[in-house]
């Protein structure tokens, strides 16, 4: 497991590099070990985790509020590209075309990582300098026997929270005078939309393999692994671009 930052960032590019290239192949005639269960991925020793009810809300008012939030989400692309390869690596039965969309995804969070953490050294710190949690993972461990279920519940439900909360984010960025934090998101939200595009088609084919409806199902993994319902108000014509059905929305605004 790679815990350098900078030689994931690397390896994450070589590896997108490889397969555009045809340079890294699946081996169809080697021996190879089944995926392990990663309960703790590589990661440098900062930020601390710790659980999300301690992290502290700080007003964007302040430069220090301002560094918070950029590092929040600087967390969660870090996260992002371990999620993207875990994605790569432990579902073994999908098509080629499987794999390149999440080695492009793995690519597009290094980039944002990159992004955010050149931004925060320009405010005056560094990814690690605040706590954070350890929530994303959490839902890769409980998705990691089924990739119908993290298809559905990590980009459709993790990763498209993201679409929802990263508008008003900028708002708020923007009235505080951080233009420059708004740039990158701007970004960050063109390519999650992408992101979550991809786990919407990788979800309707693993519906359709199983000859399932994709809304119920989708439905019926809502309650199960989150209890009903999600959290709005939901960013719907960012959802609908990332492949969510309008029957979907509105079923998601019914169950808030």
């Amino acid at each position: 497991m790679l815990d350098n930052v900078n030689e994931k960032l690397a390896k994450t590019q070589k590896l997108y590099n490889g397969w555009q290239k045809n340079t890294l192949l699946r081996s169809e005639t080697l021996p190879i070990k089944p995926p392990e269960r990663i309960e703790v991925p590589g990661r440098p020793e900062k930020p601390d985790l710790i659980d999300p009810t301690q992290l502290k809300q700080r007003k964007l008012g302040s430069e220090e509020g301002r560094a918070t939030l950029v590092h929040a989400i600087c967390h969660i692309e870090f996260n992002a590209i371990n999620l993207a390869l875990d994605a790569v690596y432990r579902f073994r039965d999908m098509p080629d075309d499987y794999y390149g969309d999440w080695l492009k995804v793995a690519k597009e969070e290094a980039y944002h990582f990159s992004l955010l953490s050149q931004r925060l050294q320009d405010m005056g710190y560094q990814y690690g300098d605040f706590p954070a949690h350890n929530g994303l993972w959490e839902m890769v461990l409980r998705t990691d026997q089924d990739v119908l279920v993290r298809m559905a519940l990590v980009p459709r439900v993790l990763e498209a929270r993201g679409l929802d909360v990263t508008p008003p984010m900028m708002d708020k960025l923007a009235r505080a005078g951080d233009n420059e934090s708004v740039k990158i998101l701007k970004i960050i939200l063109r390519d999650e939309i992408g992101h979550v595009a991809i786990g919407s088609r990788w979800f309707k084919y693993c519906c359709a393999k199983k000859d399932l409806n994709p809304e119920q199902t989708f439905r019926d993994l809502l309650v199960e692994y989150m209890g009903g319902g999600l959290r709005g108000p939901f960013h719907n014509e960012a959802r609908l671009q990332a492949g969510f059905s309008q029957q979907e929305m509105d079923e998601l605004v019914k169950m808030v």
